[in-house]
């Protein structure tokens, strides 16, 4: 959504590396103890590595198959950034089902729809940019382009999203402002004065705008503070399981949902950052600052099942790298444990 890898540079984006192995600290042998699963040792290896953190991290992971599952701060809530776009997706072929519009539909986009923050539809021409539905959202999912994003939560309507959240019994999920609003809201910048330019004329009036002054350290303090555009790494867990069994559309759709974010670009160095070559995950990432978060579905190979894992956080103080190797370690401690405990 909106990344960082220097305070100084609010706009900068996070290179992409690939670890291709790791050296973890926790040995196989470790982990099979009379061959018996002990998940506490996966529960207190999350807890040794979040506590590196100088901010608050959230951890849910469970093994889709079995059932067996680890929470580190489960149920608390943590602004989404990016993440809330599985959300959006998931109301989005709601909508698709119920006949409003169909996922090959074009649409336009004008001016006023180009946004701030990640993506690629920002540096293209409005008008002169028409999208099916479908490239729609796999902007939104694979490279988290919040033009995109923003273009389906308002043809979708946010109460929707969020009664469709509710009706999933994932009440801990609440979507509240558009990537727009919430990137100039975090930074202390008047929506309200300049909701209606253009993104040129937006940029231009904020060329001078300082990010890192006392306006902005009370924006980022607030957003902090308030419960807006939140969800618990529980509750994405569920989000992510409902869609893996199918258990809110059919089958096909549900399958489409995951294609599309097993072909997600972000994210290189979180879950994907040290887990073995060749592993499918299907995820969405999401940051803003002091969030740095990451949420998915690690295929394990040899039909050792699939696992639905979210990291969370806020307040952050570390950088933007730091943050993305606890999410890696999370991940590949997840992964040994079920990948050489399946029976």
């Amino acid at each position: 959504m909106f990344g960082r890898t220097k305070r100084k540079n609010p706009f900068g984006g996070a290179g992409v590396v690939i670890l291709l192995a790791l050296i973890l600290p926790l040995s196989v042998s470790s982990l099979c103890i009379g061959q018996a699963k002990e998940v506490n040792l996966l529960q207190s290896q999350m807890e040794r590595i979040i506590h590196r953190v100088d901010g608050v991290v959230g951890v849910a992971i469970k093994h889709l198959e079995s059932g067996e599952e680890v929470q580190v701060n489960g149920d608390t809530l943590f602004p989404m950034a990016s993440t809330f776009k599985v959300a959006v997706m998931v109301e989005v072929f709601h909508q698709i089902k119920e006949g409003k519009f169909g996922l090959d539909d074009e649409a336009a986009m004008v001016e006023t729809d180009l946004h701030l923050g990640s993506g690629m539809l920002s540096s293209l021409q409005a008008p002169g940019i028409k999208l099916s539905i479908r490239n729609f959202i796999t902007l939104m999912m694979i490279i988290s382009d919040n033009s995109a994003a923003d273009f389906l939560l308002q043809k979708v309507g946010v109460d929707n999203v969020n009664h469709r959240m509710e009706a999933l019994g994932l009440t801990d999920i609440h979507i509240d402002r558009t990537c727009h609003q919430l990137i100039m809201e975090y930074f202390g910048i008047d929506y309200q004065k300049y909701k209606d330019y253009t993104l040129k004329d937006l940029e231009e009036q904020l060329k001078s705008y300082d990010y890192e002054g006392p306006a902005a350290a009370e924006a980022r303090d607030q957003f902090n503070r308030e419960a807006k555009d939140v969800c618990s790494p529980a509750a994405m867990n569920s989000l992510l399981e409902k869609i893996f069994k199918a258990e809110m559309l059919d089958r096909e759709t549900c399958d489409l949902m995951l294609e599309i974010m097993l072909q997600c670009q972000t994210g290189e160095k979180r879950l994907r950052g040290m887990l073995p070559r060749g592993i499918r995950v299907a995820h969405k990432t999401g940051t803003i600052v002091t969030t740095v978060n990451d949420c998915g579905i690690i295929y394990l190979p040899d039909d050792r099942g699939h696992i639905a894992i979210s990291v969370l956080s806020k307040e952050v103080q570390d950088e933007t790298e730091d943050m993305e190797r606890v999410i890696a370690e999370v991940a590949r401690f997840a992964f040994d444990y079920f990948y050489f405990h399946k029976d």
